[in-house]
């Protein structure tokens, strides 16, 4: 099986770490709820949106060392591996952030991934710069399966009819026909390896 996955908010734990920068450079208070949507609603409400893009520069770009992979990640790739399965990262991420310093968002997720995922090989890890060359990626691939945390992406009318779409949903909040969703990885390692030895 060719199992294509996101990188940001899929692999990649943001959990805690926006509320933290935020509250470090005194965009919002403590008190604000830790989780990303929570201090992106506040901003946003407090008409500081250009904040939040800049925010999520830093987070994506010189922050993204002090996020960490979802639990149960790790576990999935050794199934995968074990089955013989193929993993492909193909995540679509702007080189540098639309405001604030000019970090390399690249630079930071390659990064990331040799410190976090050493197992996957650089050459199965295809950044995009726009969302319709993640979709071309995605077909070129031949992914049978495609796990990302958007359904707007899953639902695009160019995605790959073809492939199987899961979405990864830890908040079990999406929904849309033909998109199946997946609450966690030890969920998605079910889904995935029916019938494999675990």
């Amino acid at each position: 099986m060719r199992i294509g996955i996101d990188l940001d908010n899929t692999i990649v734990c943001y959990d805690g770490l926006f509320h933290q920068v935020a509250v470090r450079r005194g965009l919002i208070p403590s008190d604000v709820a830790t989780d990303k949507q929570a201090v992106r609603d506040f901003l946003r409400a407090d008409g500081r949106n250009d904040q939040w893009t800049e925010l999520q520069g830093s987070v994506y770009g010189i922050a993204m060392s002090g996020a960490k992979p979802f639990p149960g990640f790790a576990e999935f790739l050794a199934q995968a591996t074990s089955s013989g399965s193929d993993i492909f990262v193909i995540s679509h991420r702007t080189r540098f952030p639309y405001a604030g310093p000019r970090y390399d968002l690249h630079q930071a997720a390659r990064e990331w991934l040799a410190e976090n995922v050493k197992e996957l090989c650089e050459q199965r890890v295809f950044l995009e710069e726009t969302l319709e060359a993640k979709l071309q990626r995605i077909s070129t691939q031949r992914c049978d399966v495609f796990i990302d945390d958007l359904p707007e992406l899953l639902l695009h009318a160019e995605f790959p009819a073809q492939v199987e779409r899961i979405c990864f949903d830890p908040a079990n909040g999406c929904s849309g026909a033909g998109v199946e969703c997946a609450a966690s990885w030890q969920d998605l390692i079910a889904r995935c390896f029916r019938g494999t030895e675990a």
